[in-house]
């Protein structure tokens, strides 16, 4: 499970939100309403459209700064939890640790922004070799480089095609949570290829990536706390285990309601369904907070 990277997480005073974090992806622009019948459009529009407004510059990020003890309450509830196994004090703890901890859905949205630039690097890497598109020179994905290699050796060029070290904890957490997406898109379909995986396999990648970065982070920041509570090793592995597939159950029911609303993980569009299933998902943890 990675406890031995489990810390007592980042402390109050310093920003929510680390500057090396990426803005998440911007939001879908609203679709343009078609001409209603007989409008001609605009002077000079051949297509009969108005015009397009200039794209304003975007906002600042407002960053907060964590407030001493930020991760209290998320310690005290996952704590009881690793005693006792009770899932609302699982459920509290998350409640914490997006409320108190990260500010909010919101912000914690923002603080997982690399989470769903990683998303749509994935997603495009395994498109763009899919479908045969010439590697870039010294890309780790060229297939002439990859061929004859093993499972494990492919997993190892996807990510470093798609996550390279670049010294932050986030990187380290990422690496780590695609190459166990992958492992788990390998359990679920047995007779897949890396390298050739078809939208349904590349899409439960990405969402498996998703929920398991959300989790390595939660276990970076607070998972001492379980490690120091449990009654036992095993039963710290236990609830460890827990924990990550209720976030899994989480996430995977926040990408389901994308889908139902149309929503769906096309090229291009990647990153912005991760950052609205993520918000989706921050807000029901937030919601678990008393």
């Amino acid at each position: 499970m990675g406890t031995s990277q489990s810390s007592g997480g980042p402390g109050g005073g310093v920003p929510m939100v680390p500057s090396w974090t990426p803005d998440p992806p911007a939001a879908d622009p609203p679709a343009a309403a078609p001409p209603a019948d007989g409008d001609e459009g605009a002077p000079g529009d051949a297509d009969g459209s108005a015009p397009t407004a200039p794209t304003p510059p975007p906002a600042p990020r407002v960053v907060p700064i964590a407030p001493p003890a930020r991760f209290a309450g998320t310690r005290r509830s996952i704590g009881d939890f690793a005693r006792t196994g009770d899932e609302r004090d699982m459920r509290r703890s998350l409640g914490h640790y997006v409320r108190t901890g990260y500010g909010g859905s919101s912000v914690t949205t923002q603080r997982f922004g690399s989470t769903a630039a990683t998303a749509g690097a994935l997603g495009g890497a395994l498109a763009g070799v899919a479908s045969g598109q010439p590697a870039a020179p010294g890309s780790p994905l060229d297939p002439a480089l990859l061929a004859g290699r093993s499972v494990n050796e492919v997993m190892d060029a996807v990510v470093e095609a798609v996550r390279p070290v670049d010294g932050t904890q986030d990187a380290e957490a990422e690496r780590a949570a695609i190459r166990d997406a992958l492992s788990e898109l390998l359990t679920r379909f047995p007779e897949a290829d890396l390298l050739n995986l078809d939208l349904d396999q590349r899409g439960f990648a990405i969402e498996r990536f998703t929920a398991i970065d959300v989790f390595r982070r939660f276990e970076l920041d607070v998972g001492k706390a379980i490690v120091e509570k449990a009654p036992s090793a095993a039963a710290a592995l236990a609830r460890l285990k827990q924990v990550r597939d209720y976030v899994k159950q989480t996430v995977a029911a926040s990408f389901r309601k994308l889908r139902e609303a149309g929503r769906t993980l096309t090229a291009g569009r990647i990153g912005q369904v991760v950052r609205d299933a993520l918000k989706d998902t921050f807000d029901v943890f937030e919601g678990y907070a008393e």
